[in-house]
């Protein structure tokens, strides 16, 4: 069998042009995204969000990469071109920004195939066999290569990745693929409140994760067939999904087969969602490992001193418990537990913050106590202020607090000059 080639899986992501469609707006994360794009979102102490699928098609071997921008996207691209930018065309590797030009009509970008559909011409020009189309706005580590070869030799003209979920956890926020017993998608419902359960699985559904794999004529004759539809969204999970499945094999490949290394996924598209997929890393053992040599996260990393402990006195002591810190980071004179510190946060003596995520070149000032909170970029945290601690006085402040307690402190909320 062609399959037991050794080098079998490594020719077909050769063969393959991965689009991350990053141009989404996330406005359930309401202020967070205001000046950023979902894909330019800090995570994890030194990374954003668009890193990880990036990193996944680089060590899956799929090295031809176009990522599309169209929301907001001045700090996107300007990460991208610091921290993905080195690849060599002329050794057939490229990580190319697509912004919204109008190649193919007077509009931006009109929906997510549409967003693919006026890329069709630099597609081409790549002459790949197969074209994957990825969301640049979720959590998630994974092996390409394997997703690639099942859809090769399922005969699939495309394969949907689907994770599966409980169906509570699915019901209203999640596209759900109801399949046969060999995996054939039979329907497509979009955020149902009932979803269709897995064959044999009445607890558990198949939730799309908005990553697809197509045969790449395949593709571009849907699109172009969607493009002259008067009444079409321009989307896959609405209109190209429904529309294929009825006369072509579309198969669903579930995210929790035993070939790969570790099943995690996240959609960090509301700020609790954001919040505890933070909170995870801090645990002895997290969900998400982030130090497996063997599956790098690649990002681009400011030149900064080592994270700093200051002060060792009864009631004044540096110190970070349970806590991720990164570089440029002083902790002086205070205690931080259960934290996410990104790069370069100050927090002063006397201080204490526990539960929270502080965004890169955040400062909190002496004696102020900070619980279940995200701190935005280069807040400044007054002398004294206490966050997290009663929801009327954060509500007051004109802070925003979630169903679940946490609070959310932007530049604009403290009456500075908004960053990104």
């Amino acid at each position: 069998m062609e399959s037991q080639n050794p080098r079998y899986i490594s020719n077909l992501t050769k063969e393959t042009y991965a689009l991350i469609l990053a141009g989404g707006r996330g406005s359930r994360l309401h202020e967070l995204t205001n000046w950023r794009a979902k894909p330019a979102l800090y995570f994890g102490g030194k990374f954003r969000i668009i890193d990880f699928p990036l990193s996944n098609c680089i060590n899956s071997g799929i090295r031809r990469v176009g990522v599309v921008t169209q929301y907001k996207s001045h700090s996107l691209i300007r990460h991208l071109v610091r921290g993905w930018g080195h690849f060599k065309k002329e050794l057939g590797e490229s990580v190319e920004i697509l912004p919204a030009s109008q190649r193919s009509s007077d509009n931006w970008y009109q929906g997510t195939a549409d967003a693919v559909f006026q890329n069709i011409d630099i597609i081409r020009d790549e002459l790949p066999k197969y074209v994957m189309i990825l969301s640049g706005d979720h959590i998630y580590r994974m092996d390409y290569g394997t997703l690639i070869a099942k859809h090769a030799e399922s005969g699939a003209k495309m394969t949907v990745c689907c994770m599966p979920v409980p169906i509570h956890e699915a019901a209203g926020q999640f596209g759900v693929m109801s399949v046969d017993e060999d995996m054939r998608i039979k329907g497509f419902e979009e955020k149902p409140e009932h979803p269709s359960p897995l064959p044999g699985n009445n607890e558990k559904c198949l939730a799309s994760m908005g990553n697809y794999v197509f045969d790449t004529e395949f593709l571009f004759e849907q699109l172009k067939k969607d493009a002259e539809k008067s009444d079409s969204d321009r989307d896959f999970g609405k209109d190209i999904i429904p529309d294929i499945i009825k006369d072509h094999p579309v198969y669903a490949y579930a995210f929790d087969e035993t070939d790969q290394r570790e099943v995690y996924w996240r959609d960090v598209g509301t700020l609790d969602s954001f919040w505890m997929a933070n909170m995870e890393l801090v645990q002895p053992v997290p969900a998400l490992n982030l130090y497996d040599k063997r599956w790098p996260i690649w990002t681009y990393q400011e030149q900064l001193p080592p994270a700093k402990f200051v002060w060792e006195e009864d009631n004044r002591r540096g110190s970070a418990i349970n806590s991720v810190v990164s570089g440029g980071c002083i902790i002086s004179g205070a205690t931080v537990r259960k934290t996410v510190c990104f790069s370069n946060v100050r927090v002063h003596s006397y201080s204490e913050v526990e539960d929270s995520v502080l965004l890169p070149d955040v400062e909190i000032k002496r004696n102020c106590r900070v619980r279940r909170a995200i701190i935005d970029r280069g807040c400044i945290i007054p002398e004294g202020m206490t966050i997290g601690h009663s929801r009327h006085d954060d509500e007051a402040r004109g802070f925003r607090v979630t169903d679940q307690g946490v609070v959310l402190v932007t530049r604009e909320m403290l009456g500075l000059p908004v960053g990104y």
